[in-house]
């Protein structure tokens, strides 16, 4: 957006929950134990991924990045929000806003396109077992990591310079705790209607279409499933499915409650709690739904902790 006409401009305000000093206090710790029970899972998977042959795989090189992916998403949030719950400063400055809204839209796209190659992968595990190897290449992963980050990226250098170009008008405080499309859209004084109308094209495109190839994949992976003869199989590919998109149904269905509709249907409040599923609660079941419960992964934690002994 437009910086204010005047040149004392010197940035944004982060409302957030001020209106509520009480349940700033309880999120303030809330969300600083989820931060950091994301940052070490997150972490350990990168960490294990990278460290254990054993998990040099085309599943922990996808998961690897989502969990890089979702310790950049929360540090983009997490630091000014927690900064400014507790300071009475609550502002934040234009290129700091740039940033987050920047960084929280590629990520966000980066990751939809993930979560639908990771289905694919899956598919390709559970129901071409014998061809696993000779589909899921290293070329053929590493092609589809960086269509991922190149499309979500992309599309975030357009988003972000067609928000931040419309006219402010004065406005600056931010009805959030950070800087996000639909409550920028808010703060514009002209007409919106086409910037709404592209950011519903562009939702569809990176909300819609993955879910859909996500459901697709599962389909198949749910038909494979029945076939197997062992009940305990059967239990074990369901739990594990079930969990799987357990993580998709709630990222998926936070954004597109926000993303696809209008604007100016948003109430506030229930903004911020979606908000903060997607960017917190997300990366945290991440690790310990996709691999902190696997068993190979572990295994490779016990290796790595028996390392410096040997």
């Amino acid at each position: 957006m437009e910086r204010a006409n005047d040149s004392t401009f010197s940035g944004f305000i982060l409302l957030g929950f001020s209106n509520r000093p009480q349940l700033e206090n309880a999120l303030f710790v809330v969300i600083l134990i989820i931060y950091f029970l994301s940052c070490l899972g997150n972490g350990t998977i990168i960490l294990l991924s990278v460290m254990d042959p054993h998990l040099h795989t085309p599943m922990y090189f996808f998961l690897s990045n989502l969990s890089f992916m979702d310790l950049c998403l929360t540090t983009c949030t997490v630091p000014q929000t927690l900064a400014n719950f507790k300071g009475k400063d609550k502002t934040i400055t234009y290129g700091g806003c740039v940033t987050q809204l920047f960084i929280a839209l590629g990520l966000g796209g980066v990751e939809c396109v993930l979560l639908s190659v990771m289905a694919y992968d899956r598919y390709a595990a559970v129901c071409r077992p014998l061809h696993y190897m000779v589909i899921m290449h290293p070329q053929l992963c590493l092609q589809l990591i960086v269509t991922a980050w190149l499309t979500g990226l992309g599309n975030s250098v357009v988003q972000t310079a067609l928000i931040m170009t419309l006219p402010l008008c004065g406005k600056n405080q931010v009805d959030h705790f950070f800087c996000e499309v639909p409550v920028m859209l808010k703060l514009a004084c002209t007409n919106t209607s086409i910037n709404e109308a592209e950011l519903f094209a562009v939702s569809v495109f990176f909300l819609v279409v993955p879910l859909s190839l996500i459901l697709v994949s599962y389909g198949h992976i749910t038909r494979a499933v029945l076939k197997i003869k062992s009940a305990q199989g059967r239990q074990k590919a369901f739990g594990t499915c079930g969990s799987h998109l357990l993580v998709v149904i709630i990222f998926f269905g936070t954004l597109i409650s926000m993303y696809l509709q209008p604007p100016s249907n948003y109430s506030q409040d229930v903004n911020k709690s979606i908000a903060l599923f997607y960017t917190l609660v997300t990366p945290l079941l991440n690790p310990l739904i996709y691999t902190l419960r696997n068993k190979d992964v572990k295994g490779a934690l016990r290796r790595l902790v028996r390392t410096p002994q040997t």
